[in-house]
């Protein structure tokens, strides 16, 4: 199968990647609209993933936190289209974001269902870090990407 991996460029774009990214991640547990919303999204560099007939299927974003280290969140892909690479397609575009603004080092809070993932595209565990809702385990995870 063929993915695109692009960015949300217009509302409609943008309303739709929140909409998967809610309904991923978060209705699961019961979080309201908005809830997967924080407060640097404009400030962060999002990608999402299609079908080649336009079906969005997966989304992710990544955020500097200084000039050489950036942060990883809300990556998600629609049940049916995960262990088909749109994950690590998104990855590698959100990846090559950080290395293009000479980021250094990449960490995430990966949830214990995609710690394998992580790990296999190069991401080292470094420690638990919190429990979202109650009950969903974080790992603290890094990855340097510069050279």
């Amino acid at each position: 199968m063929n993915f695109l991996i692009n960015n949300p460029k217009s509302k409609s774009d943008f309303d739709s990647y929140y909409y998967l990214r809610w309904k991923i991640l978060r209705k699961p547990h019961n979080q309201k609209i908005g809830s997967e919303k924080d407060s640097k999204e404009l400030d962060s560099y999002h990608v999402m993933a299609s079908t080649m007939n336009g079906k969005l299927i997966g989304v992710g974003r990544i955020h500097k936190e200084n000039n050489i280290k950036a942060q990883i969140r809300y990556m998600a892909v629609e049940k049916d289209y995960r262990k088909k690479n749109v994950g690590i397609l998104m990855l590698n575009k959100l990846e090559n974001y950080a290395i293009d603004q000479s980021i250094e080092t990449i960490y995430l809070n990966s949830r214990e269902s995609a710690l394998k993932f992580y790990i296999k595209n190069g991401y080292k565990i470094i420690k638990k870090s919190h429990v979202l809702f109650g009950n969903l385990q974080h790992w603290l995870m890094i990855k340097n990407i510069q050279k």
